[in-house]
Parts: structure tokens; C-alpha cells; sequence
């Protein structure tokens, strides 16, 4: 693949993308031990209150949250403050690690692009706001449309890692199984390399990456230091074409070689934020404090396997 850099895979290479990489503020913002997170979508975030949820991930014993855009819309459009919120994120010990939101940053349309970029800065904006400093950045927008060219989506890229420099919140390329683009382990690695910018760095999902057919050994292509969050999940067995998002299951419920997919990604170097997404529906019916503590409980179970 021309475009992997060696800020990427960790070696020496001279294609068309190596640059050097110069440490810059937000490339500098790592964790300095594995910290484990949990994403609101596990717990049903769009139904459980945003305070709520705060009090679920402090009482299972997470270090970090990881939360969605809209539950925090919800909580400002209701009175809420983000001064408010950021003091009970960090009076419950908690760190925000990552967000998820879907502006459109990537799609072909130029006009579109432009608002999707203004989006992305409110929506980094409101992350920094309560103390966090990476989001998620999927190829929203540009999931069924035609192919796009990632040399031009690794432009789109840098531009949005400028945003995010402006801004102090570091956008993570996100792979997506089930888009037409940005599927892959190699699409997204071409991508972030063809970006040639210092805060380019992968999000990972175990799911995604089963979905999208990427192999898990591929991740031994990726420097572990260009991976802050990796999300965590399992999944039963299930066809690719067939199976979605709500056929997420705990960490070492289902089929993939989890500990397996640790160890690789420790083996290059990755020591940050392992981030429990789930959306299975029969987990959002029961008890939300015994699916967060299930959930952490299997993560720890999974790393210790890997070590």
C-alpha cells in the first residue's frame, strides 16, 4: 500500500507519504497507562440520562467515558451546562477519553464538506468544553455513496486534524464495516498516511473490522502509538453480510480472537484507551450499572489473557 507512512507502521519506508513527523501539542496529549472506558451506547446512552451515566461508569470503576454528541445536546437543551457537567465528570474521577459525532468532513460535495467541517469545530468545541480531547471521525455522510479517492479523502483528513488542532481535540479516523468507504484496516491506513499531518492516528473496532473484512493481523501494520482509543467488543458467529450492529456481545462471548487482537496491538506499542461499544438490545434491558460492570470485568479478562 503506496500511501502507509512511517508514522504509521513504525518503520522506515520512502513512498510518496513519509514525512517526518514533528510532535506537536495535541500528538503529545497520550495516557500513560491502559485505561479502560465506556461508551454510553452500552448502556442505551440515547434512553439513560447523561448524569446517569456518569454514575454507571464511576460505580462499575472505569477510569474513562466515552459519550455521544446528542446526549449531551439533550442535557444542554434541558438546562444543563457544560461547565456543569464537566465538574461531575471529574468529581466522579472519570476522564473523557473520546465523543462521537458525525459530522460530514469527508464526502465529495464541496458546500457539504465546508458545513461538515464548521460542524465538526462545534461539535470539538462542546468535547473540550467538558474536559475531553479526542472524537471520532467516521466517514459520515459518505457511507453509500460511489468510491471515494483517498488521496483526496487524506486532504479532507488533514483538514479536519487542522480543525481539530485549532481546537484542541484530536479527530481519530474510524474505520466502518458497513460503509462503502473507509471499510477496511487498509483504507483507513492509507488515508491517515496520505493526511500527512502529526495528529493522524486510527480508531479501531473489533466489529468493524470483522464487518468491513479487514484481518485482524493487519493491525501489526499500525504503530500501537497512533491508536489513543481502540473500541471493544465481540461478536457471535454470524456471516459478514448478515450480521449488524446490535449483534455485539461482551468481550469473550463471541468468536473473535480477542486477546489475540490485544496482544498484537501491544506488541506495537499501543498503551491507551480500550473503549467498550456495545448495542446490543437485550443488554440495554437489563441493568445498566450490572452491563457496565460485566463489560469491564470481561475487558480486564481479555487483556490479562493477552499479556
Amino acid at each position: 500500500m503506496a500511501g502507509v507512512s512511517a508514522a504509521l507502521v513504525g518503520m522506515a519506508s520512502t513512498q510518496s507519504h513519509v514525512a517526518a513527523i514533528e510532535p506537536s501539542p495535541t500528538n503529545l496529549t497520550r495516557t500513560n497507562k491502559l485505561k479502560y472506558c465506556l461508551n454510553t451506547s452500552t448502556i442505551h446512552g440515547e434512553v439513560v440520562p447523561i448524569v446517569d451515566q456518569i454514575e454507571i461508569a464511576k460505580k462499575a470503576g472505569y477510569d474513562a467515558i466515552e459519550f455521544w454528541l446528542r446526549d449531551i445536546s439533550k442535557y444542554t437543551s434541558q438546562g444543563g451546562t457544560l461547565p456543569d457537567l464537566k465538574k461531575r465528570i471529574i468529581d466522579a474521577g472519570l476522564t473523557v477519553e473520546s465523543a462521537i459525532a458525525f459530522a460530514n468532513w469527508i464526502v465529495d460535495d464541496e458546500g457539504a464538506r465546508k458545513k461538515g467541517l464548521e460542524q465538526a469545530r462545534k461539535d470539538m468545541d462542546i468535547v473540550t468544553a467538558i474536559g475531553g480531547i479526542r472524537i471520532a471521525a467516521p466517514p459520515a455522510g459518505a457511507t453509500d455513496s460511489g468510491p471515494l479517492n483517498l488521496e483526496q479523502a487524506g486532504e479532507r483528513y488533514r483538514a479536519l486534524l487542522e480543525v481539530g488542532k485549532s481546537a484542541g481535540c484530536i479527530a481519530q479516523l474510524e474505520v466502518w464495516g458497513f460503509s462503502k468507504n473507509l471499510s477496511k484496516l487498509s483504507e483507513v491506513l492509507y488515508v491517515a498516511a496520505a493526511a500527512q499531518h502529526p495528529d493522524a492516528c486510527v480508531l479501531p473496532d473489533i466489529y468493524h473490522l470483522y464487518k468491513g473484512g479487514s484481518s485482524f493481523n493487519d493491525l501489526s501494520l499500525l504503530s500501537g502509538k497512533r491508536i489513543h482509543v481502540f473500541h471493544m467488543n465481540d461478536y457471535p458467529d454470524i456471516v459478514r453480510d448478515k450480521i449488524n450492529d446490535a449483534d455485539r456481545v461482551y468481550p469473550g462471548d463471541g468468536i473473535a480472537p480477542v486477546s489475540k487482537i490485544l496482544a498484537t496491538v501491544f506488541a506495537s506499542g499501543f498503551d491507551g484507551v480500550l473503549s467498550l461499544e456495545l448495542f446490543n438490545r437485550s443488554y440495554w434491558e437489563q441493568d445498566p450499572n450490572a452491563v457496565a460492570a460485566k463489560g469491564l470485568e470481561r475487558m480486564k479478562l481479555a487483556v490479562a489473557q493477552a499479556k
